[in-house]
């Protein structure tokens, strides 16, 4: 593996080689592109958290001037002809995913689509939503995960049946899966404990707060070719999706991704693609469907709320010797909640030893939108749990938080807490680098407070691919299967360039649509630069393995005999045998070899882990209740950061989500189930007046599991935030929080109780 310092254009700061597009406002986005002659599609959505419909009439909409279709559940193909498994990061069976995205004979949440119109233009589709004829019978909502768990509760879908281990269950339910992981033997660790607690934590729904809402244009073909322009993050799910919802083969879609407004897990799944499919197969027109900010709050998914039980013991030396632990996540109306990606039993148990611990998890379905991913899912809310338990469990025994983390951090090659060795995180290293950094040792400020919390996720999965294409004057342009959300394809730029000895200006590089490169997986689980970036290397070295060939073809030798070095091509027992890059591009390339093209594809890559570790100061005003961020520094591993400037934005936006998460952001519900703030005024989101100025620090080191050292960026800095700020509230105030968001009403009455 080369050296910082022996690598031409990897670690270097640059800028987006989007960028001036972007600024210029010559990006295309989902809701800019209007295919010609399009129809506009509007959705009306229940006004009920659970219902049954009774009786759906679309005939006076039909007869609305303007109108050219109506859709509902009962145009989709027979029920027992879909099914399966259908997602990516987080998956759902096909029958249910239908059922989210047109309601059957039931509305599952408020905001559930039951019939979608296409009209000459939104507003004539607004109208028509206003004449059709809709009779519910209401139905007790379930809103909270406490009321969905109890015997007595209303049950939602009533075939459900727990899955666990040991098999599905025998009786109807609200709990769709069951996990469990357990070591050692825990009562036994609970006698050995020198101090003992037990803790409830609360943290609320959340969306990923993207600014582009869910948009998509479809149109099909005089042959049934279907062409979706979307904005997603995985167009090859939105593709398998569909089709399999619709009963099309995959080879009729085409789906071409857009640029994209904002993702963060929440754009995962098809969601305004069906409706607006089935009304331009039904008119035979294109049809674009643009959703409003109340949608894209009430029926997208946002990330799900949780509510913890810990019990944990330790010696006096900090060891900790038991822990005890129940997850409960809000699946929202479906399956599939973020319990089963890369779970809080796993990536938030996995940084200490625990020689004795038993932990469940509980996947819970209640009337609410089905829940998506959102950045580390799952993770922010299990660590405020555990983050929060250990830092308790620290002033129980008069420990310093940084201390007890490093006398249990789990060391390289030891085991995880699912029995698998943790890959090399140097996790206590970081941990000292952190103790001795200025952001925990300088002096506290009257008033103020200082918390820290850890992150750690394991990552590096799934499948993608790339090609390379050798132009006849030595420039390259490169293909991806993956979507850029975070300006990877400056950081796949420099991978090829530096791959294939040239500068960044040789290189082009752009997002292939579902027929134009191989399958690729979608743009999640912090998989993107190290996934797809092996996918590119591949494709250059392939393409550097062909013009050896040709370069050896002129020096009558052997392919393994050439070297390739400084834009050269030279025998290596014969240094005065030599052709350029240029050379062999400019008389290869169309000329009797044809195209010269690269291609690669990465599968089954080794998993690596990133690790964040932040500290946060804070100020709290009492009377108010308002906290104030004094100071933020966020410490990541990066492993080789590819492009700096783009891994510190990545560490910058991922804690300006968690203190959003932490102290403001939160779907505020009435008890029939229904969302009173979904909007951005009411909704609340930080802004750059709520921030201070967020220092990245890098430490660890490159990971040794791939070739240029590659750790996930984009997940880990939104594990920490939640729990940094409640620690640091907590010492500044001496009261303890247990509920997240800390927004400014929990503070004051907190206060006022002490």
């Amino acid at each position: 593996m080369a050296t910082a310092t022996e690598y031409r254009v990897v670690g270097k700061p640059v800028p987006r080689v989007d960028a001036e597009e972007r600024v210029r406002g010559k990006a295309v986005y989902a809701p800019d592109l209007t295919l010609p002659g399009s129809l506009h599609c509007k959705i009306l959505r229940s006004p009920y958290a659970n219902a049954k419909i009774m009786k759906l009439d679309t005939s006076r909409a039909e007869a609305h001037p303007g109108v050219k279709g109506i859709v509902t559940y009962a145009d989709l193909p027979p029920l027992d002809t879909a099914g399966g498994e259908v997602g990516g990061e987080v998956t759902l069976d096909a029958r249910y995913l239908r059922q989210f995205l047109l309601a059957e004979d039931r509305v599952l949440f408020h905001g559930h689509p039951i019939v979608a119109v296409a009209a000459t233009n939104p507003h004539i589709a607004e109208e028509a939503l206003d004449l059709i004829d809709i009779e519910y019978e209401v139905l007790k909502p379930v809103v909270s995960i406490e009321d969905a768990i109890k015997p007595d509760s209303p049950i939602i879908h009533p075939e459900l049946r727990t899955r666990s281990v040991g098999g599905r269950g025998d009786e109807p339910t609200n709990v769709s899966v069951h996990m469990n992981l357990a070591r050692g033997d825990v009562e036994k660790g609970f006698a050995e404990a020198d101090a003992t607690l037990e803790r409830e934590y609360r943290v609320g729904m959340v969306h990923q707060g993207y600014i582009e809402p869910q948009a998509c244009s479809i149109e099909v073909d005089t042959n049934g070719q279907m062409t979706i322009y979307t904005t997603t993050q995985s167009h090859f799910s939105t593709k398998m999706q569909n089709a399999s919802i619709l009963q099309m083969p995959q080879n009729k879609i085409k789906v071409v991704p857009l640029e994209i407004g904002g993702g963060f897990g929440g754009k995962g799944f098809t969601v305004p693609e069906l409706p607006t499919a089935m009304l331009a197969i039904k008119t035979g027109r294109p049809v674009k469907t643009v959703l409003t900010r109340d949608e894209v709050f009430r029926a997208t998914g946002p990330a799900p709320d949780a509510y913890s039980k810990i019990k944990i013991g330790a010696k006096k030396t900090g060891e900790i010797t038991a822990l005890e632990a129940t997850f409960y996540l809000n699946a929202g109306c479906l399956p599939g909640s973020a319990l089963y990606v890369n779970n809080i039993l796993v990536s938030g148990f996995s940084p200490y030893k625990l020689p004795n611990f038993n932990a469940d998890g509980y996947d819970v379905i209640t009337n609410k939108p089905r829940s998506q991913a959102y950045r580390a899912p799952g993770l922010p809310e299990g660590a405020f749990a555990i983050e929060t338990a250990i830092d308790e469990l620290a002033e129980e025994i008069g420990m310093d938080p940084i201390d007890i983390r490093i006398v249990n951090a789990t060391g390289d090659g030891e085991p995880m807490s699912d029995g698998m060795a943790l890959p090399v995180t140097r996790f206590a290293q970081i941990l000292e680098d952190v103790k001795k950094h200025p952001a925990w040792t300088d002096p506290l400020a009257p008033g103020r407070g200082r918390g820290m919390a850890i992150g750690m996720r394991r990552e590096g999965g799934g499948t993608s691919s790339a090609t390379i294409m050798l132009n006849k004057d030595a420039t390259f342009s490169v293909v991806i299967g993956s979507v850029d959300l975070t300006g990877v394809r400056t950081t796949l730029a420099q991978m090829a360039a530096e791959v294939l000895g040239v500068e960044l200006d040789a290189i082009s590089i752009d997002m292939g649509d579902t027929d134009s490169v191989g399958y690729t997986d979608g743009s999640w689980g912090s998989r993107v630069t190290y996934v797809t970036g092996e996918a590119v290397a591949k494709a250059a070295r392939d393409l550097i393995d062909q013009l050896k060939t040709l370069a050896a073809e002129r020096f009558r030798a052997n392919a393994a005999d050439v070297e390739y070095k400084d834009g050269a091509f030279t025998l290596s027992d014969n240094r005065e045998q030599s052709v350029t890059l240029q050379e062999l591009a400019g008389s290869n390339t169309g000329a009797g070899v044809g195209a010269i093209v690269g291609t690669g594809v990465a599968t089954g890559v080794r998993p690596v882990t990133s690790t964040a570790v932040h500290v946060a100061e804070v100020e709290v005003d009492s009377d108010t209740g308002s906290v104030r961020i004094v100071k933020y520094t966020g410490f990541q591993d990066p492993g080789r950061a590819i492009n700096p400037i783009a891994v510190e934005g990545q560490v910058q936006g991922a804690v300006a989500q968690g203190l959003g998460w932490a102290l403001w952001e939160n779907y505020e519900w009435d008890e029939n189930g229904i969302m009173r703030n979904s909007n951005f005024l009411d909704y609340r989101i930080p802004t750059a007046l709520d921030l201070p100025m967020i220092e990245t620090v890098f430490v660890g080191g490159p990971a040794p599991e791939n070739e240029f050292g590659i750790r996930g960026v984009g997940e880990a800095p939104i594990i920490p935030p939640l729990a940094v700020v409640g620690n640091a509230f907590q010492k500044a105030t001496g009261v303890r929080v247990r509920q997240i968001p800390l927004n400014p009403e929990r503070a004051f009455w907190a206060l006022s109780q002490t």
